[in-house]
């Protein structure tokens, strides 16, 4: 009797699966299904082979931080249309968000063989060579991204991305003139919007955050950037709190996150 009452005490967070080890040992979990998984789900199971409805599920699975799963559901769908470039680009995002770089480089780098108009692999393509600190083949992989990016959120994301990569690369003289072109208007409404006015000298650092930023992605994504931009400027102690203060704000699947891992493990 009373291991059942423990178990319907247990916070739903613990009953949700293992996603990812840190390497300060850290377990994160996905969140719970609200509704999207079950009905993607039904429809899935009127037509097990339609690959919309397949990768309609993996959306789903991955908006409640379910990226095993998802890595599952895409998997399936390959098993039915090997040659579906839009697979390898959804597969690669959640092997990518579950820090397996070698298996996200090798789908993205086969799905820009299959399909080359796709941004999403680009874009992510060029988050993975980021990670893997390869700064000029990001630069590459972002460049090829921007000109096809679908909406203005998603283009402020490829030049805040696009601009890191050429700064990185030490081609800061290319990376002034990305901003001065302002590729990114109309501007979007996401947390690179923010970072670029930080680039630009708009902003001051701790003017970037503002009151609505609480969220741990958010964070996550703000801290990287201004940690990053730091990093630039030669400033290694400034960068490595921020990195922290990324890393601290468990926002775990987030872009910002990851490579704020990825700095702290190399200073």
């Amino acid at each position: 009797m009373m291991s059942v009452l423990l178990s319907v005490l247990a916070p739903l967070c613990v009953l949700q699966s293992v996603q990812y080890h840190s390497p300060a040992g850290v377990e994160y979990r996905a969140q719970r299904d609200t509704g999207a998984i079950a009905r993607a789900e039904s429809a899935l199971a009127a037509d097990p082979r339609n690959i919309n409805r397949i990768i309609a599920l993996g959306v789903a699975q991955s908006g409640v931080r379910q990226y095993q799963e998802a890595i599952v559901t895409f998997t399936r769908g390959l098993e039915i249309a090997p040659n579906n470039a839009l697979l390898y680009r959804w597969r690669g995002h959640r092997y990518l968000s579950t820090r397996q770089l070698d298996k996200a480089m090798d789908d993205l780098t086969r799905g820009a063989r299959l399909d080359s108009t796709i941004y999403g692999i680009w874009y992510h393509l060029g988050i993975v060579r980021f990670a893997r600190r390869d700064f000029a083949g990001a630069v590459n992989a972002f460049t090829r991204a921007l000109p096809i990016a679908p909406d203005s959120a998603e283009r402020s994301g490829a030049t805040d991305w696009l601009w890191m990569s050429l700064s990185r690369a030490g081609r800061g003289a290319e990376a002034q003139a990305l901003l001065d072109r302002h590729p990114d208007t109309p501007p979007g409404g996401n947390a690179y919007v923010q970072r670029l006015r930080l680039y630009r000298g708009e902003v001051s650092p701790d003017s970037v955050f503002t009151p609505a930023d609480t969220s741990d992605i958010q964070i996550a994504t703000l801290s990287y950037g201004i940690g990053n931009w730091y990093l630039v400027r030669g400033d290694t102690a400034r960068a490595r709190a921020w990195f922290e203060r990324s890393v601290a704000s468990g926002g775990w699947p987030a872009f910002g996150f990851i490579m704020s891992e990825v700095e702290l493990r190399k200073r």
